[in-house]
């Protein structure tokens, strides 16, 4: 099992440094990167409001 976990870490640092140069290589092109506050996401609502528990009570 050793060289499982050995695969694994060497797919973290892998993946760790494609993304790094990946990043390098936008930044150097004129890419920007836009801090967002926590909590925030990016992607618009696909849904309407949730129901509330008390909605959800009533109706079973």
């Amino acid at each position: 099992m050793a060289a499982k976990g050995k695969r694994k870490a060497n797919d973290v640092a892998e993946t760790h440094q494609t993304i790094e140069e990946q990043t390098r290589a936008f930044l150097k092109s004129g890419g920007a990167i836009e801090q967002v506050r926590s909590g925030v996401s990016g992607q618009a609502s696909l849904g309407g409001p949730k129901p509330s528990a008390f909605a959800s009570k009533r109706q079973g």
